[in-house]
């Protein structure tokens, strides 16, 4: 058999074509994408991402009682799973797992960018909270803890829920930098290796996702957050996403047609 290929547009005419097709937004993908297939990439890698920070941390704990080395030990393992599992699911679903992204992109497509609808925004967060959950009821399975105990570790302190705002603000313009600056190539290492440092530079180790913070909630190991704290924790991460689009729209300004640039 032979294969043949159809006849398309002139090269010339499918550059023009392809100039006028929106380019995807941070995570948003491939409208061949089925929606299925996008929500089970969120559900399983939310879930994974989720598995990687609690299992860590239980496993370091069990290592050591030094902090900093079960903090140097669970950022670690989450650097590398992070990366991996955008680099995965990234040409899926845009490797989200995190609402505070998907709202980010929801509101960016509402003002005439690419991106996700609000029934896509529905079905992304209800798989990124359904996944984180099982993820840290698999960690806490595989290292024989209770499937489910509320968490005791309290993150109410003033201090924590400014790290949240930052941490999270910083993870949204890096986002939509990267996007601004058609370099989303880099996202697997770029937002990896900020979470990576974020652990470290920010009070609250950075959890920057309420899907994952909801996640921790149910386990009592090394990673987890008391229930209580859990709804402070998501408010200031969704401030911080609006003071991330903010610090985007000012920082990455589209000049407006025509305009010439001054003279070096």
């Amino acid at each position: 058999m032979t294969a043949t290929h159809p006849v398309g547009p002139a090269p010339a005419a499918e550059s023009a074509i392809a100039a006028e097709v929106p380019q995807p937004a941070p995570g948003a993908t491939p409208p061949r994408t089925p929606l299925v297939a996008r929500a089970a990439a969120e559900l399983v890698g939310t879930a994974a991402l989720v598995a990687v920070v609690v299992g860590s941390g239980i496993q370091a704990t069990r290592l050591t009682d030094d902090v900093a080395l079960q903090l140097l030990a669970n950022s670690t393992a989450t650097v590398f799973g992070l990366g991996v599992l955008i680099a995965l699911f990234g040409p899926v679903s845009g490797a989200h797992f995190n609402p505070a992204v998907t709202l980010a992109e929801w509101f960016t497509a509402r003002r005439g960018g690419p991106g996700v609808t609000g029934r896509e925004l529905a079905v992304y967060v209800s798989s990124q909270i359904a996944g984180a959950v099982g993820g840290a009821i698999l960690a806490d399975a595989m290292f024989g803890e209770p499937l489910v105990k509320w968490s005791q570790h309290d993150r109410s302190a003033g201090n924590l829920l400014l790290g949240e705002v930052v941490a999270t603000a910083g993870l949204i313009l890096l986002i939509f930098g990267l996007a601004r600056t058609d370099r989303l190539r880099f996202a697997p290492v770029a937002v990896a290796s900020y979470i990576g440092a974020a652990y470290w530079f920010t009070s609250s180790t950075s959890f920057a996702n309420p899907a994952v913070t909801i996640g921790r909630a149910v386990t009592d190991t090394f990673a987890g957050i008391a229930p209580a704290s859990v709804p402070a924790f998501v408010a200031m991460q969704l401030i911080g996403a609006v003071v991330g689009l903010a610090l985007v729209a000012v920082i990455f300004m589209r000049g407006k047609p025509g305009q010439e640039q001054p003279a070096a």
